[in-house]
């Protein structure tokens, strides 16, 4: 069951921004920094945790996850290092996904013939 759980709240997270894609004029990068700090948001004010616990991978892979992962990196940092932590605690955090996004991203750049969409 938590397959299935995690499975329809992705969908529908992805299908909502879909929409929202399609019905307004935002740049999908505006959309994707919207997520981003939507689920910093939604972290810093105790909402993220439950619902991540809930919806497993299905809340925590999308965009929302990542602004989470930052969050609490953020608030960590600042608990052990202070200051500093606000603006070390999130990269340190997200890390490994950042990492992997880039060497993935690359790999595939170098297999495939990205193109400029006209």
């Amino acid at each position: 069951m938590e397959y299935i759980r995690a499975f329809l709240v992705g969908g529908v997270i992805c299908a909502v921004v879909q929409i929202f894609m399609d019905k307004t004029k935002w740049m999908p990068g505006r959309i994707m920094v919207g997520l981003v700090v939507l689920g910093t948001v939604l972290g810093a004010v105790g909402l993220y945790p439950p619902f991540l616990e809930w919806a497993g991978a299905g809340a925590g892979v999308p965009l929302l996850g990542f602004g989470n992962t930052l969050w609490k990196g953020a608030r960590e940092a600042v608990d052990t290092d202070g200051f500093l932590g606000i603006f070390t605690g999130g990269l340190a955090a997200a890390a490994a996904g950042i990492c992997g996004a880039l060497v993935f991203g690359y790999l595939a750049s170098l297999v495939f013939k990205p193109k400029m969409k006209e």
